[in-house]
């Protein structure tokens, strides 16, 4: 096989210059791949990987961006630098006057090998004729997709390692899409730099209208979850865009989306999807119902498997997919601090991993669930709980899913019909501790040996130290969280009341919770500690918050007296303390998270 004589030469001049006879002059282009690189994650690991790629068709390159439902190919190791690859599915589009293709499918044609750079392509440049005979620098004075990079003609080598992953579902398709004169852009490229876009998404999901009212005026907002084939985003109308958007954006329906409307940086707070980006409709944003509303896709998950939730984090969020089980009757729990009623269904999920799991639907969800036992439940957006183990609980902002038409459902029902129906299930009950249910040992480490091997730089890491309480700071040790039961999001005064934005409440008062930093001493040095509300409670011998805040807002000389004495009554015990390193600097100190404790001696320094 020649790869030289079967690259498609002039793809991207019909690609960009000649949209309209590009689909049908080179259906599966064919290309080389010049350049692998992987972006930086800005989500804390929340967002897949993405990838970015220099493509070759002899007489130019182009600097694509390879959609996460296409990152397979790199995870299987097949997208190597070099390698010929037969596009299948992209999207063109500008990006600050330069062209970028996003690859949306593709496939690695592995019979030509991974061969050298072939020939000597220049920059395409949108608009006017290519040329075979111009410097192959990627860029230029104006800056370029990783820098001013020259591609010569050496040995081509990985810059990465591949981790092998189950490939997601793909799709396949023809090239870019339009609607009316303008091309249709994926979710999965929009970012604050792209201008005059159109995207075709599905909404998953509509919150109710939220309100609220400060000093500085009232207001109202609404959001929704986008989604097409490339990705999800999360989008939001704030007042006159309420009353614009709200009525004709209806869950479940496919819509034209088009700009002005702005792109921001996610605010991971209100938003659990995996995208760096979130946007924000404005008044003259463009939005109309598409006719065609089944070419787009209905829910995007990403699976975590039953067993696989004994490694991941208490109050992460992830999407599960089980065999219904069990279904338990609604109950109804009152909350302690609000007295007000919550109904509850726990429902149990099975999967062909051997593990079940305890999930929790509430409100509505729960009432209305009506789902016949053995049927395939998707759950996208849960919560993980670590009470009993590990436990799921469904989010007000998560979606269900019953017997849906996808590859997971499919093979979940054939394993259950064909053998799971008779199996018996372990659970996450009774694990022993968080380091066990990780599969990472707690060592025993003194101050010194925390600080000098930088525990938890890299990677979060547990550990257990005996040391000393000597100082707690007082100025800041707890902050004002929402009363609702499973809810311990801050909450902001604003003047009739304390604000819940996640659950869209105001309550009369508010519940303190401890944030509390807490200095320790061994024999080696000393650490900060963050202890949060259950292990700061037990420290302060049990005295709550609220009890704590109720001292130091009475105004009294005494009560100021008592406040400070329960602090010191807390002093000079000598613990052990169970941690999780993960760090966090805070002015020029590094602090780590306490988990638990056991007292060891009597209340006196050492």
């Amino acid at each position: 096989m020649d790869a030289a004589q079967d690259i498609t030469q002039g793809a991207f001049e019909a690609i960009f210059n000649h949209p309209d006879q590009a689909a049908s002059m080179f259906p599966v282009p064919l290309l080389q791949v010049l350049q692998i690189k992987t972006l930086d994650a800005k989500s804390n690991g929340a967002a897949p990987e993405r990838y970015r790629l220099v493509l070759s068709d002899i007489r130019n390159y182009v600097q694509c961006m390879l959609a996460t439902q296409a990152n397979h190919v790199v995870h299987d190791g097949l997208l190597q630098r070099g390698c010929i690859v037969r596009l299948k599915q992209y999207q063109s589009q500008q990006l600050k006057g330069r062209p970028i293709l996003v690859i949306l499918d593709l496939d690695v044609v592995q019979g030509y090998g991974n061969p050298e750079k072939i020939g000597e392509p220049a920059a395409f440049d949108h608009g006017k004729a290519p040329s075979a005979l111009q410097n192959t620098n990627i860029g230029g004075a104006g800056g370029s997709f990783y820098g001013n990079t020259a591609i010569k003609n050496e040995p081509i080598t990985q810059d990465y390692k591949p981790a092998v992953q189950k490939a997601p579902a793909r799709q396949t398709g023809g090239a870019s899409a339009t609607h009316g004169s303008m091309t249709l852009y994926p979710i999965e490229a929009l970012s604050p730099y792209a201008h005059k876009w159109t995207i075709k998404a599905r909404v998953t999901s509509k919150t109710d209208i939220k309100t609220w009212h400060k000093q500085s005026g009232d207001g109202k907002l609404f959001s929704v979850n986008l989604l097409d084939e490339s990705g999800e985003i999360r989008a939001t109308g704030f007042n006159e865009q309420v009353d614009q958007f709200y009525e004709l954006l209806q869950e479940g329906q496919v819509f034209y989306i088009s700009s002005p409307c702005k792109v921001q940086l996610a605010k991971k707070q209100w938003s659990n999807l995996p995208n760096d980006y979130e946007l924000t409709f404005e008044r003259d944003t463009v939005i109309t119902k598409a006719e065609d509303q089944s070419s787009v896709p209905q829910i995007r998950f990403n699976f975590c498997s039953l067993s696989d939730l004994q490694a991941v984090e208490k109050d992460a969020t992830v999407d599960v997919i089980g065999v219904l089980k069990d279904v338990e009757e609604v109950s109804q729990i009152v909350s302690k601090t609000t007295s007000k009623p919550y109904d509850k269904r726990e429902i149990t999920l099975v999967d062909d991993t051997g593990y079940s799991v305890r999930v929790t639907l509430w409100g509505k969800t729960a009432t209305s669930f009506d789902v016949m036992p053995e049927s395939i439940v998707a759950l996208k957006g849960t919560r993980v709980s670590d009470f009993g183990g590990r436990s799921l609980s469904l989010l007000a902002s998560g979606t269900m899913s019953v017997d849906p038409d996808i590859q997971e459902a499919h093979r979940l029902k054939g394993w259950y019909d064909s053998s799971g129906r008779n199996n018996s299930f372990a659970t996450h009950n009774n694990m022993a501790s968080m380091g066990a249910a990780t599969g990472r040992k707690e060592d025993n480490k003194t101050a010194a040996q925390v600080k000098e091997q930088e525990l938890g730089m890299n990677e979060p890491t547990y550990f257990s130290i005996q040391a000393t309480i000597v100082y707690i700071k007082q100025d800041n040790f707890c902050y004002p969280a929402c009363r609702n039961e499973g809810c311990s999001k801050k909450v902001t005064d604003v003047g009739d009341g304390w604000r819940c934005e996640k659950c869209n409440m105001t309550h009369d008062r508010p519940q303190y919770r401890y944030i509390m930093s807490v200095n320790v001493n061994d024999h080696t040095g000393q650490l900060w500690l963050s202890c949060f509300d259950d292990t700061a409670k037990t420290i302060m011998n049990g005295k709550t918050a609220d009890e704590l805040m109720a001292l130091r807002e009475s105004g009294d000389p005494d009560d100021d007296k008592k406040l400070g004495a329960e602090f010191e009554a807390a002093n000079c015990r000598k613990l052990n303390f169970r941690c999780r390193a993960k760090m966090d600097t805070f002015g020029e100190a590094q602090r780590y998270v306490s988990r638990s404790f056991q007292e060891l001696l009597p209340r006196s320094c050492y």
